[in-house]
């Protein structure tokens, strides 16, 4: 469901907006006496003529439906108050948050998206999106073949109440909710050549699984124009697959995030989209020409960790994809990522791949993957990237909010260039 709350009487400007919050931002530090000056050194500002997209996993999850709602009531929540602090001063104009508890059953204006938006963001988005996901919904079979039906493994998607672990989005531009598509729905029988494993999952079992395990969003968000011009759309892909863990040698979980990853590999490919249904029963991928940027955890670091080998490359080396931006100069690092896989060490020495793309800090036990590079942004070869980073803070209470970190990137707006020096 999308939902617009405010409004300023006059034609959507970009850079009135950020202007407004700029000086909101001002306000809230001297007042609050926070962080946010000294995080916001170390992130380019917003240049005119582009827009700034973030992703990020900011375990905003809890153990109990409701819990997270009752929580952003008040604006003292410490973990949350962080997480706010590291969105607000990166400023990304559209924003995806993973691992964000949807609650189905609160009024308008009282449902979480909203209650962090007004208690901790303070007003910088006035377009939302959040819908229903797999996590925690019965399924009414035995999924994970202990001998009872029922609990978080036999749910559609893991999770103890439906919409734990859900997906929220934000965004400064309008979304055409008209044009909405999700893939909640579709199973994963219904993927020609997929990876499910039939010698663990039963007859019964394939009739109700569905591929993915919180939801798969086509999100059609208007981009400014040029007075004359006619508004264009960039399509926000956004999903969180499973990951790659938490299952026994027929590799289910990781069979899965790899079939996840591949159902926007294969959206964004007309010549192999003709089988997807999204769920109003419409057919068919992405239109050749349409623009896009791919944001999600993906739970998939290209050399490293768990995955089916090649899952993330279905991405990484997708034709339509932006090549500098998934896997050259302007792929999103950070130099700190690289320190603290040095200074961790553990299972980070055995790494193939460069630790600067790292953007998930996992605990450094003995069954931990090390940190990996597992959330992204990746944009359509059409769009003009001019910057992109993975935000990863010293401060350590910033840093503990989540193991993950958020990643950004600017693009060009439409008749727009990257500024001098990008």
């Amino acid at each position: 469901m999308t939902s617009k709350r405010g409004g300023f009487g006059r034609p959507f400007s970009l850079g009135a907006f950020r202007a407004l919050l700029s000086a909101i931002l001002l306000a809230a530090t001297l007042l609050a006496a926070t962080p946010l000056t000294a995080i916001a050194r170390d992130i380019p500002r917003v240049a005119p003529g582009t827009l700034r997209i973030a992703t990020f996993n900011a375990s905003l999850n809890r153990a109990e439906a409701g819990a997270l709602r009752r929580e952003l009531v008040s604006s003292g929540q410490p973990q949350i108050a962080s997480v706010a602090t590291i969105i607000r001063a990166v400023q990304p104009d559209l924003l995806l948050i993973n691992e964000f508890d949807y609650d189905a059953d609160a009024p308008q204006g009282q449902r979480a998206i909203d209650l962090f938006h007004d208690n901790y963001l303070r007003g910088d988005y006035p377009y939302r999106f959040t819908a229903p996901v797999n996590t925690g919904v019965p399924s009414g079979v035995d999924l994970d073949r202990n001998g009872r039906v029922g609990g978080p493994n036999d749910a559609l998607g893991f999770g103890l109440f439906p919409g734990q672990y859900g997906m929220v989005v934000y965004s400064r531009l309008p979304i055409d909710a008209a044009r909405v598509r999700s893939f909640r729905e579709f199973l994963w029988r219904d993927m020609p050549n997929s990876l499910l494993p039939l010698t663990w999952y039963a007859p019964e079992a394939r009739e109700v699984l569905r591929l993915s395990s919180k939801s798969h969003w086509d999100l059609p968000i208007i981009l400014p124009a040029k007075v004359g011009e006619p508004p264009r759309l960039l399509h926000f892909l956004v999903a969180h697959p499973t990951p790659p863990a938490f299952d026994g040698p027929e590799d289910r979980n990781g069979r899965r995030n790899h079939d996840e990853i591949r159902l926007w590999a294969d959206y964004i490919a007309p010549a192999r989209s003709s089988y997807l249904r999204d769920d109003a029963g419409r057919r068919g991928g992405l239109a050749p020409a349409a623009s896009f940027v791919i944001a999600a955890d993906l739970n998939a670091d290209p050399l490293d960790g768990g995955s089916v080998p090649g899952a993330i490359d279905q991405l990484l080396q997708h034709p339509r994809v932006n090549r500098e931006a998934a896997v050259g100069k302007l792929a999103p690092r950070s130099a700190r990522a690289r320190e603290v896989s040095s200074q961790q060490g553990g299972r980070n020495r055995e790494h193939r791949g460069d630790p600067a793309l790292d953007t998930a800090d996992f605990e450094d036990d003995g069954n931990s993957p090390g940190n990996l590079r597992v959330d992204y942004l990746l944009p359509s070869a059409d769009l003009t990237v001019c910057r992109s980073g993975v935000y990863w803070p010293e401060d350590d209470t910033l840093a503990r909010s989540s193991d993950h970190r958020l990643v950004w990137l600017d693009i060009a707006l439409p008749g727009e260039r990257c500024p001098v020096g990008e």
